[in-house]
């Protein structure tokens, strides 16, 4: 049982720092002369394993910019999300999240609350076409250069990354923007998930490499062809650019399963049921198989005598002829003196069709019906190459259960292709997956229909489209009195926003650190309310964005009960020894208070930790006590 009191608790401690501590332990365990002083010790380390100098430079993918795109994943963020309820729909019920920021920074900041909770990552990066992309590539300062890149702090200096091929880094700077952001997210997978990924043909092989160094190549699932255009384009200067690829990979390949498809009625037509067989349909399939060794001759209990044709061989041993035979389940034909075979019964066979890697448009969907798909919501042209609902709906039927509340990520979220495939399947099969859909607030375009139409950035197009799907379905819904309808994933959305974190980082400056002291007696940022302050806590003590939160009284102050009371969190500047008894006669797992609420009285704050001991103690469990 353990019982402390954290200051430091409003800085960020992130899942990688704590991951590296563990193998860290590990190897001062197992191979302690590969640590010293507190750190990897390279050469020992590469002596332990048997490589020798010459072998340090092995068969990978390597691009310049690639240490520093790595560094990035291990830089501590300042950031944290903030409720934004008036952009929210339901926001106090929802369980979907749509987030506004940079995807670097909110992967991190949901590294904590979501380690290992995603079923399915999907992700349809910018393409590298050599223009400009937006997303900032300065590691040091993340957070800032989001805010200034997006026009939220003053109007100097706004660069977007530019990816120009003059500038000598052409595929560099689009690897180094993807390396981290995919690192964070198969943090994030379940080990039964898997992230699929469209990409043309610019990046295809780098994406493939990139994922190699990440996922790992064992775990390589598929590179599927979606067939993305069905018309030929005769002014192409060489061939019609019909195809985007869809790479796949598994956080363990072992562990994840590909659902089949449904089938079709052309592939149900191939069933019958002509002698009503109790088993119900069935088709006929060969008693031969290219491979084996047996090419004996077996005789039926009608007399009929069958070998396999020359070439061939049995598909099944004499046990299982004779048990197939004597429960019916051998074809002779109407006639019955027809080439014997097997009865398949469907209601036997796989539970759907094995997917191919080749997704035509009858079945994935294609670009122009993408353009119809958000034509039908009223927000036509306004969003360029956005992906069709039908090829997300298909990977969501891959990779998704029904019967289960799978979590979906989309760090790329675009028009919201994703949050609007999550919906409508779950109407379809009554499913209850959830999605978090994370967009830049990129601007439109002066002079664009998105800026005619009142939009001011992409972001504010993909809550839009989600809205309107949400408002779509509940119509209907109305229409139809259908209120008990399955599927309750398009109940709303919670909206987030990135910004710089409510708590002041001490950031040490010599020349400045009276002034640095000053601040830290009040820490929090004044301009933050209750609510954004609550969220960042709820972050950090690994609860998900879309946990209960329920205010209360204790004491004469306000408490908010988290999670039915396993995390209280008080933001009141008085704490007194009634609020403290309060706190621990609710018997939670942790209780967060404002450092500033003790105003300097360290006993009443050692006072608070032997209260929360003690009370721990006598009910056997553990209460973790903290300020910020």
């Amino acid at each position: 049982m353990t019982n402390q009191s954290d200051n430091s608790f409003g800085v960020s401690k992130d899942v990688l720092s704590e991951r590296r501590q563990e193998l860290m332990q590990l190897l001062k365990k197992l191979a302690p002369e590969t640590v010293s002083d507190g750190n990897i010790n390279l050469p020992a380390l590469s002596s332990f394993f048997g490589i020798t100098s010459s072998e340090n430079s092995r068969f990978g993918l390597s691009w310049p910019g690639r240490e520093s795109s790595i560094r990035a994943i291990g830089q501590v963020s300042s950031a944290t999300l903030l409720p934004v309820k008036a952009k929210s729909v339901q926001f106090e019920s929802a369980e979907n999240l749509i987030i506004e920021g940079d995807n670097l920074e909110v992967l991190k900041a949901l590294q904590k609350s979501y380690f290992g909770k995603v079923q399915l990552v999907f992700i349809d990066p910018p393409y590298n076409t050599g223009k400009d992309f937006i997303y900032p590539d300065n590691f040091s300062e993340p957070i800032s250069a989001y805010l200034d890149i997006t026009g939220q702090t003053d109007s100097s200096g706004r660069l977007r990354s530019t990816n120009a091929e003059s500038s000598g880094r052409y595929h560099s700077k689009w690897l180094s923007m993807m390396y981290p952001r995919l690192f964070l997210a198969r943090n994030l997978l379940k080990e039964t998930g898997a992230i699929f990924m469209t990409i043309d043909d610019s990046e295809s092989a780098n994406l493939r490499g990139l994922c190699d160094i990440i996922f790992g190549e064992e775990n390589f699932v598929a590179n599927a062809i979606w067939q993305k255009k069905y018309t030929r384009a005769n002014d192409a200067k060489w061939f019609s650019d019909n195809h985007d690829h869809v790479l796949i990979y598994a956080k363990d390949k072992d562990r994840f399963v590909v659902n089949g498809l449904p089938r079709n009625e052309e592939q149900l037509k191939a069933y019958s049921n002509p002698d009503n067989h109790p088993k119900g349909p069935w088709k006929a399939t060969p008693l031969h198989a290219k491979s084996g060794s047996n090419t004996d001759t077996f005789v039926f209990q009608n007399g009929i005598a069958w070998a396999p044709p020359k070439g061939t061989y049995r598909r099944f041993s004499d046990e299982t002829m004779r048990e197939l035979d004597a429960m019916n389940e051998i074809w002779f034909g109407s006639d019955g003196t027809q080439i014997p075979s097997r009865k398949s019964f469907l209601s036997e066979v796989k539970g759907g069709v094995t997917p191919t890697t080749i997704w035509t448009y009858q079945e994935a969907g294609h670009n122009h019906q993408a353009n119809d798909d958000l034509k039908k919501l009223g927000l036509g042209g306004l969003f360029d190459n956005p992906k069709p609902v039908q090829l997300l709906k298909l990977i969501l039927t891959l990779a998704t259960s029904s019967d289960k509340e799978d979590l979906i990520l989309d760090f790329f979220a675009g028009s919201g292709t994703t949050g609007e495939a999550c919906i409508r399947l779950n109407r379809e099969d009554g499913g209850n997956r959830k999605f978090i859909l994370v967009q830049l607030p990129e601007p439109v375009g002066d002079d664009t229909p998105a800026k005619n139409d009142g939009f001011t950035s992409i972001a504010d197009i993909t809550r839009e489209r989600i809205r309107r799907v949400i408002g779509e379905i509940k119509k209907r819904d109305e229409a139809e009195l259908n209120f008990g309808a399955q599927g309750s994933s398009e109940t709303g959305f919670r909206a987030f926003s990135l910004s710089h974190s409510n708590f002041r980082r001490w950031r040490g400056e010599p020349d400045q650190l009276e002034s640095e002291l000053d601040l830290h007696v009040q820490n929090v940022d004044p301009s933050a309310t209750p609510e954004d302050i609550v969220y960042e806590l709820l972050l950090k003590a690994g609860f998900p964005l879309t946990t209960k939160i329920k205010a209360e009284k204790m004491a004469g102050k306000t408490v908010y009960s988290v999670e039915d009371g396993s995390l209280l969190i008080c933001l009141d500047k008085e704490i007194t020894p009634a609020l403290i008894d309060a706190l621990a006669d609710a018997d939670p797992l942790q209780v967060i208070c404002l450092d500033e609420g003790f105003k300097g009285n360290d006993q009443l704050k050692a006072n608070a930790v032997q209260t929360f001991k003690a009370r721990a103690a006598s009910r056997e469990t553990e209460i973790v006590f903290r300020t910020v």
